[in-house]
């Protein structure tokens, strides 16, 4: 095939040939590229004739693909109303209800996801006020009992104490099932699969007597989970209540039999997968899965009976493993041959292999938008929103041929329409709010987009920049959820005392000038600090807690609807989550807090913080 050829092909299957990169230039991606990217793609089918479901906005004419000319038919109504319907050109009236209809004509059967104009949004909930929560991750959570491992009962408590502070919000790190089989593999990001839940994070207390669990005292003591360890000292505690489960006829195993029932055939795949895996029963990890849903189930029933507005935010990962259960029971929805990433910019100069696979834009379109519906209704199950990790790939990923270097991928272009609408559709269904973490390389226009469709954005206090200043939190964005920092990013404290510079200089990451750099952005920060009114004049020298405190409070200044605050700047702490780059140089996914959940905001430290945090919102 020549070079005209491929590019044709490249085009018709979604490729972006031409591209824009970070710093504005012009890109084209390599022929050679673009047959390997073909070659991957050639194994999914092409949707042919009319899909299955089609998306449309409320009281906007649908237009049906595949369809041409006139038909009679019938429109029936989520509600079970009946009426007909005539189909011109292939273009249905507008329908003012929204919700999954059904429309049948000619013998054929298709679904109508007819979506409100946006997702619920945080104004909505808020009423207009300016909300404050805080961002959690769960496995660094204490609580007695917990066996060295966060749980949902920490999250459970820890949402407590929140809302006795005048928190509406706790974002929490992804919960998604990881490898029971092997503890070890415990980066939060990189699922086995989104649609079912990590029973490390289980609180059995949520469903058994407490005197039924005995943990090891020692793991709980621990600064650093040691994962192996602590998950197979959990897993043999969660074995031994199954065993014990009774089996005569009494209402938790009625409920556990519903829960079975409802799950369907995918719960029970992923059961079998985890049971071969671990050469145990089938049985046992359906158990798990039910008690970690109770468990979080309970956990957002507590966030919100304490006055919490949205309760909890789960975190829905960009992609899955490639050995894990959902490519092991439906490799058909999955870019198998593909790995998702990110171009070369200009911190990452030979782009970014993030080791996942992701779904099949074709196969979306194909099985309408089944695998999507179902991992967005898995991810707002227990939570009254949802964070989207790397949002753009509603619109388009840079997919990378397996064994290939990150710079040979390109984008692949997905349905951005049809995802929002199900997007806005579901999150009403649910009366969820819905965050995109919009960070990074972002297309022209995307942003906007999102606002329109209700979508609020991230604003990190690091990127809210230009070259030379810090923008005003008045300058920050009306539809975005403000913070000081994420998992990837220093703390304040390290930031401050360059604690970040110093590890990544140790392991080799550094680059030339960092320091000098640091002390000319300290000081352009607490000038920006002191315009705001959050800090006295003269900057800390090596003490970061003023840094810290003046921080949360020119962040809680911004318009942002709602501030989240990551638990590592509210204690003031040094260490980040996780060091991109890194995977056993670094303590990623490991490190504990100090105080127990229920007791964080007792520390008269965290206490003022959020005094902080409460006074800049009102």
């Amino acid at each position: 095939m020549n070079e005209e050829a491929v590019l044709a092909r490249a085009r018709a299957a979604g490729i972006a040939v031409d591209w824009i990169d970070s710093m504005g230039r012009p890109q084209r991606v390599r022929t050679e590229s673009l047959r390997r990217l073909l070659e991957s793609l050639d194994g999914v089918d092409t949707p042919a004739g009319v899909p299955p479901l089609v998306t449309a906005r409320r009281g906007r004419p649908i237009a049906i693909a595949g369809i041409d000319a006139h038909h009679s038919g019938e429109l029936a109504l989520e509600d079970g109303d009946v009426k007909p319907v005539v189909l011109r050109d292939g273009t249905l009236p507008g329908i003012r209800r929204p919700g999954y209809h059904r429309l049948r004509f000619a013998d054929r059967e298709i679904t109508l996801a007819v979506a409100p104009p946006r997702c619920m949004s945080l104004q909505d909930i808020g009423g207009g006020e300016r909300m404050w929560g805080v961002a959690a991750q769960v496995y660094s959570l204490r609580r007695a009992g917990d066996g060295g491992i966060g749980d949902a009962g920490a999250v459970r408590d820890l949402a407590e104490a929140a809302a006795r502070q005048g928190a509406d919000a706790m974002a929490l790190s992804p919960v998604h099932s990881l490898f029971p089989h092997d503890p070890a593999r415990h980066g939060p990001y990189s699922p086995s699969s989104r649609l079912f839940l990590n029973p490390l994070y289980a609180d059995p207390t949520a469903t058994f007597d407490a005197t039924a669990v005995a943990p090891d005292e020692g793991l709980e003591r621990a600064t650093l989970i040691d994962w192996a360890a602590a998950g197979a000292a959990k897993f043999a505690r969660l074995r031994a209540l199954f065993d014990a489960f009774d089996e005569v006829d009494t209402p938790l195993l009625r409920e556990f039999e519903l829960f079975i029932k409802q799950g369907g055939e995918a719960l029970r795949q992923h059961a079998r997968f985890e049971a071969e895996q671990a050469a145990s029963s089938e049985r046992f990890h359906l158990f798990l899965q039910w008690i970690t849903a109770r468990s979080f189930a309970a956990a957002q029933r507590a966030a919100k009976a304490a006055g919490m507005r949205i309760g909890l935010l789960s975190d829905l990962a960009i992609g899955m493993d490639r050995t894990g259960s959902h490519a092991w029971a439906r490799r058909s929805d999955l870019l198998m041959g593909l790995s998702i990433g990110a171009p070369p910019d200009a911190f990452n100069p030979h782009g970014q292999d993030w080791g996942l696979t992701g779904f099949s834009p074709r196969a979306l379109v194909a099985t309408g938008f089944e695998p999507f519906l179902a991992t967005l209704r898995a991810a707002l199950a227990h939570a009254g929103g949802v964070r989207i990790d790397h949002i753009m790939g509603l619109m388009r990923l840079w997919l990378i041929p397996r064994g290939q270097p990150a710079g040979e991928g390109a984008y692949l272009a997905y349905p951005l329409e049809d995802l929002l609408n199900l997007l806005a559709l579901e999150s009403h269904r649910h009366g969820a709010v819905v965050i995109g973490e919009d960070l990074g390389t972002v297309p022209p226009g995307f942003r906007a987009r999102l606002r329109r469709a209700g979508i609020a954005g991230m604003d990190v206090l690091w990127f809210e920049r230009t070259r030379l200043h810090f923008r005003k939190p008045s300058r920050w964005r009306a539809d975005a959820v403000a913070m000081t920092t994420t998992h990837d990013l220093p703390t304040v404290a390290g930031w401050w005392i360059g604690e970040d510079i110093r590890t990544r200089r140790a392991l080799g990451l550094g680059a030339p000038g960092e320091d000098q750099a640091r002390q000319q952005d300290r000081t352009r920060l607490w000038r920006a600090f002191t315009n705001a009114g959050v800090a006295g004049d003269m900057p800390p020298t090596d003490q970061p807690a003023p840094a810290v405190d003046a921080a949360l409070g020119y962040v809680a200044q911004s318009r942002s609807p709602l501030m989240l605050a990551p638990l590592e700047d509210l204690l003031g702490l040094v260490e980040q989550p996780n060091l991109p780059g890194t995977i056993d140089e670094h303590p990623n996914w490991r490190r504990r807090l100090g105080p127990p959940a229920r007791e964080l905001f007792e520390a008269p430290a965290v206490r003022a913080r959020a005094d902080v945090i409460r006074r800049h919102r009102r």
